[in-house]
């Protein structure tokens, strides 16, 4: 008897649902049957037109969303372009000096030299290579040691040929290095060095070079440059490390570490000693400074530039997205910025050491068998940590 009351419940409840489904239907069916096929038109944009901002890069990085989206493009007409888009001889020829900037950026005339020269060429991406390595991955390489260099930094770069960055194959794998460095300037009173850097190409076929300044805040040219260099003459490298002269690299741990990797996870592939919840410095006395009326914000997640690793596949993501996206003074923080773009963000590695380990561990080769990257390092450091770690006889256990 109990089970057959239980039974009418359940039916009684299944019928209620279907009943209460049926009005909701029926009542949706009934209203409007006039209008069940007509286009609704919103009564106002969807898209709400752009502010501009005050702050200089923020503002570019406007104009570089708005030229790129069309649909927030459309919400505008030719007459209605608002004067900080409609820039025609900038957008002509963007190498130009920007001659202008100095009314664009209010505090512009009390900034210091290295935010002028910044400012007036920040469009520019496009420079005159001076010496070239069309060869250099004619056989496509596993890894790709590319290091940021200085025309003076020739006794770097040796100690680098000599130890972590030696070209050839290396644990069953083919490794190629490239030095990419820019020209120097009388303004910056560099003596000439070309000759000698004529007779170090010429020697070791290693060195590209472009005809731009080559300072602290063109860095950012310099990856630019590079990742365009890659499209032209290393598409088939899978992988790449980017980095600076003065890091030593245990190009064994690296490798070790890529033969793991498949999928998604080599595809994607972005590590380094990442540094999240960062903003920009507002003290005139550091190296990081910028100004408020320069940048307004918060940065994305992003690798230290003393060294980071990525894919080959990445690497042509990389070079199309930066055409998307404002060029800023700081090159880790820009290429952070380009992986938002992408919808990407680095992944930290404890292997990257990008502010050195502990003094007392620092002459202990063993303390650099797990380590992928250490800054930073005299080049003479460099040569003999190299010898620890290539010594058969290193026991670490």
């Amino acid at each position: 008897m109990a089970l057959l009351r239980r039974r009418m419940k359940l039916l009684v409840t299944v019928v209620m649902v279907n009943l209460f489904i049926f009005i909701l239907i029926s009542r949706h069916n009934g209203q409007d049957k006039g209008d069940i096929h007509k286009v609704q038109i919103p009564n106002k944009p969807f898209w709400a037109k752009i502010v501009p901002n005050k702050a200089y890069w923020n503002l570019q990085q406007q104009v570089l969303d708005l030229q790129n989206n069309p649909i927030l493009a459309g919400n505008y007409s030719t007459e209605d372009l608002p004067d900080w888009l409609n820039d025609t001889e900038l957008i002509s020829d963007p190498c130009r000096p920007d001659l202008k900037v100095n009314t664009r950026v209010k505090d512009y005339n009390s900034l210091p030299g290295r935010f002028k020269d910044f400012l007036v060429y920040m469009r520019c991406r496009s420079y005159p290579l001076l010496v070239d390595q069309p060869d250099l991955c004619a056989d496509p390489p596993f890894l790709l040691l590319a290091i940021k260099s200085l025309a003076p930094h020739f006794d770097r770069r040796q100690a680098i040929r000599e130890s972590w960055g030696r070209a050839g194959v290396l644990a069953n794998r083919t490794v190629k290095t490239v030095f990419l460095l820019g020209n120097t300037s009388e303004v910056d009173h560099h003596p000439d060095l070309s000759g000698m850097l004529r007779y170090e190409s010429a020697l070791h076929h290693d060195i590209v070079q472009w005809d731009y300044r080559d300072s602290f805040f063109n860095l950012t040219v310099k990856e630019v440059l590079f990742l365009g260099w890659i499209q032209a003459r290393c598409t088939g490298a899978r992988y790449v490390f980017k980095g600076d002269d003065d890091v030593f690299v245990n190009t064994y741990s690296i490798l070790n570490f890529l033969g793991g990797l498949s999928g998604p996870k080599a595809r994607d592939l972005f590590v380094g000693d990442v540094i999240t919840n960062a903003g920009p410095h507002r003290d005139k006395k550091l190296k990081y400074f910028i100004p408020e009326s320069m940048y307004v914000g918060m940065y994305p997640p992003y690798a230290g530039g003393g060294g980071y690793l990525y894919s080959g596949d990445l690497a042509s993501r990389l070079h199309n997205v930066s055409q998307r996206v404002t060029l800023y003074p700081i090159d880790d923080v820009y290429t952070g910025m380009c992986l938002r773009k992408l919808g990407l963000a680095p992944e930290k590695h404890k292997g990257f050491r990008t502010f050195d380990i502990e003094e007392k561990y620092r002459a202990n080769p063993c303390a650099y068998k797990s380590l992928m990257l250490v800054h930073p390092r005299t080049p003479q450091e460099m040569i003999q940590i190299w010898a620890w770690l290539s010594d058969p006889n290193l026991n670490c256990q």
